[in-house]
């Protein structure tokens, strides 16, 4: 199973166990209510996933790493209490609450989500002491003496015995108690994963080049050599941050995160040649429509990984006019909105001027809310507090009247409404620009299915052209990528791409 459907699989099981009946009961009983067991490679995104799932399906998530707790912080500490039967008194032995049990309650108090996800990573490597306290955690759903709270669905995670020396088989009495998942490193599932977290362009086109590189882990005489999926995103975010700092990603920085010799050695060979077809072509001349007519007749004879790399170039410059426009549009969704809620309650507010301090106070809630059980994602918590920031600067003064009130608080959204439209067209323009590149370089070739196929997979770039169609884009999607013209030219792409794998 890889990652993808494991999360389908995992969301399907979260509707499931959540689902009440109509006397407010679970319909499936707690007790029947199984664990879910991930057991796959390290670095595929089981962690991530959790993150998803919780966001998507609106519920809170607790996450440990179980290696970092003491047998004391998982069950609590003990502690002498006296109980009296028949007549005499004993001492019992009580214990305080787990540290991860009260972290679920402190997440109920301050997200105001009574329902979610326990997730405990690592969980079959354990040290000795703590490994009953997991078997028991699996088997009946507790730390101690204290239950995991009715409504959160225990998922636990951990690595095959070939990836980690301390990792310990579960009985059957364990198995037979929870949902086995095993998983596997899948590129085509991680692909599509990464080009909506916007992985460095110089990444996918490597990877799309050699995917045989993307999970790698080999025993030889220097030892375990390895690449993970985690290996490439953490690399991602340190090379866009070194470029915006115009530092250098040399091939030792590349070995930090790619753990196997020949893949950085290669890949940071690679990342070189990316940035310098960056220069040559001058990909930011080509979308302001400055096409240098020498280009063609450099690319006429390049070689198949140049020319794949200038696409992949293009796609990446136009990206980042896609992603400003889908950034623009949120943020005049998220103020359009309020307006409307604003300019409804008008008519029965006693002061327009403290019926927008009542709506704002009520975003700056719900803002807070939202963040604290992790239900936004990083650009939409930053539309959100971008918005915020514009409603506090643009309070009407109690002087107005309902009418001009709303006309003062709707006068900045017609100046956001403006860059909206500026950042479309500039999308646009952009995208035309690229057209006339892409069809004199690579009329009808593979180049031209890999550039369709990133406009219509991306999910900036597909929202706009849902929104803004493009002739030229709907001619190619027709032409290229349906019946068996596509599957002939991605046949020859795929053969063209194993000659340099």
């Amino acid at each position: 199973m890889n990652i993808k459907q494991a999360k389908e699989e995992i969301k399907h099981t979260v509707n499931a166990y959540l689902k009440k009946d109509r006397s407010g009961a679970y319909q499936i009983p707690a007790v029947h209510q199984r664990p879910i067991l991930l057991i796959g490679p390290p670095g595929i995104g089981k962690t991530q996933i959790m993150e998803q799932i919780a966001r998507e399906c609106r519920i809170g998530l607790v996450a440990y790493t179980i290696t970092h707790h003491t047998r004391q912080s998982a069950v609590g500490l003990p502690f002498i209490i006296e109980e009296t039967y028949n007549g005499s008194t004993y001492s019992i032995t009580e214990y305080t609450m787990s540290e991860i049990i009260s972290s679920i309650y402190r997440k109920m108090r301050d997200s105001k989500l009574n329902e979610g996800i326990l997730f405990i990573d690592e969980i079959n490597c354990v040290s000795e002491t703590l490994a009953p306290t997991m078997l028991q955690f699996l088997q009946c759903k507790t730390f101690g003496n204290q239950a995991v709270p009715e409504g959160w669905i225990i998922i636990a995670a951990g690595n095959p015995p070939e990836y980690n020396k301390s990792v310990r088989d579960f009985d059957m009495v364990t198995l037979d108690r929870v949902r086995y998942m095993e998983l596997e490193a899948d590129y085509n599932v991680w692909k599509e994963y990464a080009k909506a977290a916007h992985i460095h362009r110089a990444i996918l086109s490597y990877l799309e080049l050699r995917p045989n590189q993307f999970y790698r882990v080999e025993t030889d005489v220097d030892g375990m050599q390895f690449v993970t999926a985690r290996g490439w995103e953490d690399l991602s975010h340190l090379m866009k941050a070194y470029e915006s700092l115009r530092i250098p990603v040399t091939e030792a920085v590349v070995s930090e995160f790619l753990h196997h010799k020949e893949t950085a050695l290669d890949a940071a060979a690679y990342f070189d040649l990316f940035h310098k077809y960056e220069d040559d072509y001058g990909i930011k001349e080509i979308l302001s429509g400055n096409i240098r007519p020498q280009l063609f007749a450099r690319i006429s004879q390049a070689a198949f990984d140049e020319r794949l790399s200038v696409t992949n170039l293009l796609c990446d410059g136009l990206s980042q006019f896609f992603i400003h426009a889908a950034q623009e549009k949120e943020r005049t969704d998220l103020w359009y909105a309020f307006l409307k809620q604003y300019r409804s309650q008008l008519s029965d507010a006693k002061a327009p001027s403290i019926c927008y301090s009542r709506l704002l106070k009520q975003q700056e809630e719900a803002f807070a809310q939202e963040r604290e059980g992790n239900l936004l994602n990083r650009t939409q918590e930053e539309n959100k507090k971008w918005l915020l920031t514009e409603l506090r600067n643009n309070v009407p003064e109690n002087s107005l009247n309902p009418q001009e009130a709303f006309a003062t608080a709707q006068m900045p959204f017609v100046q956001q409404q403006d860059l909206l439209e500026q950042s479309c067209l500039a999308a646009s323009v952009a995208l035309e620009y690229a057209f006339d590149f892409m069809e004199q370089a690579f009329t009808g070739g593979q180049e031209m299915v890999v550039f369709v196929t990133d406009l219509t997979v991306g999910i900036e770039s597909s929202a706009f052209l849902a929104e803004h169609p493009c002739e030229r884009y709907i001619h190619y999607n027709k032409h290229l990528l349906i019946g068996t013209r596509r599957e002939q030219l991605l046949s020859e792409l795929a053969r063209d791409t194993e000659q340099f794998t």
